[in-house]
């Protein structure tokens, strides 16, 4: 019974067949090394566990383990099952399959939960894959925008480190030449008329430049509209840049335009001057026979050299044109620096040619004015009479005109300077008054003076200019009015009314210790058109009404005065309702008050008033030394008139030697050496009051000459010609204040 059942729990097995035995043979080699392979996994799997640091699931491999090694066990026992067994193989058996089976359903249901969790791990793991590969697209582009920054600043430095458009140019192709290893590059730049494109830059030179084709081709056009790099056919005109010769597959070509900006401002050589926007052409091919193909940073980096080259020609545009004003500029600064020499050396030949004329034609004007006005003082008949007065009356018109030139020249070569000084405003309207009195007189003209309560009676300035100014506008009343009356008018501007006198060239500004003279000449004469009112203050011009008449003018005095004017920081202006209805004569000037309100001019006299005038100088002793016989003449007469004993010198040897202390008055003429002499005088006598004053006698007008005087100690300045009644008033002058520089 029990060696029963141990034969049917054993599951002994016959003895097969040969055949049967070789089948079992194969069974036995492969449950073999099945057993092997499970034994070996569990390895492997406690191997991988020991070397990741994280794995969410190591119980479930222990658990997957366990039924691999049991698997693998059921198949080892599995190999004495083959043969005669006991019972204890068929238990460890048993016990090896249930184990088995329960490991392996526990596995089974635990899986159900762990694959979804697997499966999420596996979608966030792909996702994470995306993420990375896109990550790693987007930092291949930045590396690639990089590489193209990077050598757009390279190209962009070395297009711009020079600004020749040649040298741009050639730079712009060689550096893309080398970039982006092409095979060719080239530039199409459009002709002058606009209708062409000429080949004018190649990198590799294979064709010749000047080579030209239609601007109007298709693929121009459509390279031209549009701002991006463009792909075009290798077969196109404009892409032909190397020659045909053997068979080649052609690069990939790409044009580009480039923007030529503002070319119609410069005018640069032979690009178009057209005032629409033109561009120039740029080619680049890859090398032929070559799978290569253009990249999208490799266009982007075309287009970005592409403006740079359009903003480095801008600025070359400019340059050129900068340079080109700056040697325009250099040439007319060349030609106005030989003008303005020449235009100085016509104004020193004219001042010294004046300077000559004015001592040489005053010489004989001082023989013609003395000698007539000493004739004038005998006894004649009325016609000899009247033709000594016309003598003499236009022997003064030539000296005024003389003396018109000579400041006209002074003030046109700014060598004239203001005298400014201390004196008495009201005398000086009061001796204009008294100057055109006798000229109205005859003309039984009314001549009226108001000077203003708040006219100061001293005031700082040019006394002389500013008489000649007054004189100058009221002689011009006097002189065109033939009836009525003439009236002078003298005021101070409140600072408040300067505003009313502002104009374009007259700004007025009050200031501290300075004040604006108002002087108004208003008369009845034959009054002035409109059309002539540009003219009046214009050298060497008159109004058609006035030059008509005979009145003797030479058209300077108001084009002297308005000069004199603006010297004084003052306007001029004549008003007139047209002709026949007079006008008013305005100017204003600016003067000073004086820091002592009653400073006189010394060393410089006062004017001596006519009946103050010593008229009698018999025993007068008086030496006079000129050079020059007709002077000395003329002026020892002029003594020898009033009463003087005159003794007449031809050097100053002669004067040394003759000179004594008799002697209260030397004249020496200026053109000698009378400063030398003045001092040889000065060192003989001594003391002042006991030596004889020394005057010197010139036709020279120029300050350098009262200078000169001044500064060598001469007592004396008097300017030719010399009349009876001026040398009366000289020597008047003389001997009362022992000093008397005439003004110049």
């Amino acid at each position: 019974m029990a060696q029963s059942f141990i034969m049917e729990s054993c599951n002994c097995i016959e003895p097969q067949w040969p055949a049967d035995e070789l089948l079992m043979k194969y069974q036995y080699i492969s449950d073999f090394f099945i057993a092997l392979a499970y034994f070996s996994i569990p390895l492997e799997l406690i191997y991988f566990v020991k070397k990741s640091a994280v794995f969410p699931y190591r119980w479930v491999l222990v658990q997957f383990g366990a039924f691999i090694v049991l698997c693998g066990a059921t198949h080892l026992i599995n190999l004495w099952t083959f043969t005669m067994h006991s019972r204890t193989v068929a238990v460890v058996m048993t016990t090896a399959k249930v184990l088995t089976a329960a490991v392996s359903c526990a596995t089974a249901l635990m899986l159900v939960h762990i694959i979804p969790d697997l499966l999420s791990v596996k979608t966030r793991e792909l996702f994470l894959k995306n993420k990375a590969a896109e990550l790693d697209r987007e930092m291949g582009l930045i590396r690639t925008q990089e590489e193209t920054g990077r050598h757009v600043r390279m190209l962009t430095h070395e297009i711009r480190s020079t600004l020749d458009r040649h040298t741009i140019l050639r730079t712009t192709l060689v550096e893309l030449g080398r970039t982006l290893a092409l095979e060719e590059c080239a530039l199409w730049m459009p002709t002058r008329t606009g209708l062409e494109l000429q080949l004018s830059y190649t990198l590799r030179q294979q064709n010749p430049v000047g080579y030209t084709v239609p601007i109007h081709l298709p693929v121009i056009n459509q390279v031209f509209g549009s701002n991006r790099a463009l792909k075009i056919s290798p077969n196109s005109p404009v892409a032909r840049l190397r020659p045909i010769s053997g068979k080649y597959v052609p690069g990939e070509v790409v044009a580009v335009r480039v923007p030529l900006l503002h070319l119609s401002n410069f005018q640069i050589n032979d690009w178009p001057e057209l005032s629409t926007k033109r561009y120039a052409l740029m080619v680049l091919m890859l090398p032929s026979n070559s799978a290569r193909q253009w990249h999208v940073h490799e266009l982007e980096l075309v287009e970005v050299v592409a403006d740079q080259v359009a903003v480095a020609l801008s600025h070359a545009a400019i340059l050129e044109e900068s340079m080109r004003a700056r040697d325009l500029l250099f040439e007319q600064n060349v030609a106005l620096d030989l003008a303005r020499r020449e235009a100085e050396t016509a104004i020193r030949a004219r001042n010294d040619f004046l300077a000559v004329m004015n001592h040489e034609m005053r010489t004989p004007m001082h023989a013609i004015i003395a000698l007539s006005s000493l004739l004038q003082e005998t006894e004649l008949t009325p016609e000899q009479r009247l033709m000594v007065e016309t003598i003499l009356k236009s022997s003064n018109l030539l000296a005024t005109l003389i003396n018109d030139v000579l400041d006209l020249s002074r003030l046109e070569d700014g060598s004239l300077q203001l005298e400014k000084g201390t004196f008495n405003l009201h005398s000086v309207f009061k001796e204009v008054l008294n100057l055109i009195k006798p000229v109205a007189s005859v003309k039984k003209l009314l001549v009226t003076l108001n000077i203003a309560s708040d006219v100061p009676v001293y005031a700082v300035g040019d006394e002389k200019r500013l008489m000649q100014t007054i004189l100058n506008v009221s002689g011009n009343a006097v002189k065109f009015s033939k009836e009525g009356s003439i009236s002078m008018a003298a005021s101070v501007i409140k600072p408040e009314s300067l505003r009313e006198y502002r104009t374009a060239e007259f700004f007025p500004v009050p200031s501290e210790g300075q004040f604006y003279l108002r002087v108004q000449v208003k008369d009845m004469g034959s009054g002035i058109s409109p059309q002539d009112m540009p003219k009046l203050f214009t050298k060497f011009t008159q109004t058609q009404p006035l030059a008509t008449r005979n009145s003797g003018g030479s058209g300077l005095g108001l084009a002297i005065c308005k000069r004199f004017v603006n010297l004084m920081d003052g306007s001029i202006w004549v008003d007139s309702d047209g002709l026949g209805k007079g006008c008013t004569a305005s100017f204003i000037v600016k003067l000073g008050f004086p820091e002592r309100p009653y400073e006189t001019k010394l060393p410089f006299a006062p004017k001596v008033q006519g009946n103050h005038i010593q008229t009698n100088f018999g025993g007068l002793k008086v030496l006079v030394m000129d050079d020059n016989g007709v002077g000395r003449s003329v002026t020892k007469g002029l003594l020898i008139h009033l009463g003087c004993d005159v003794t007449t010198v031809g050097s100053s040897d002669d004067c040394m030697r003759t000179v004594s202390l008799e002697h209260k008055v030397v004249f020496i003429d200026v053109s000698m050496d009378c400063y030398e002499l003045a001092s040889r005088v000065r060192e003989r006598f001594g003391k002042r009051q006991e030596r004889p004053l020394v005057v010197a006698l010139t036709g020279n007008t120029d300050k350098a000459t009262k200078d000169n005087c001044i500064r060598f100690g001469l007592d004396g300045v008097i300017l030719k010609p010399i009349s009876v009644d001026k040398m009366r008033n000289v020597l008047a002058e003389l001997l009362e204040h022992r000093v008397l520089f005439e003004a110049m």
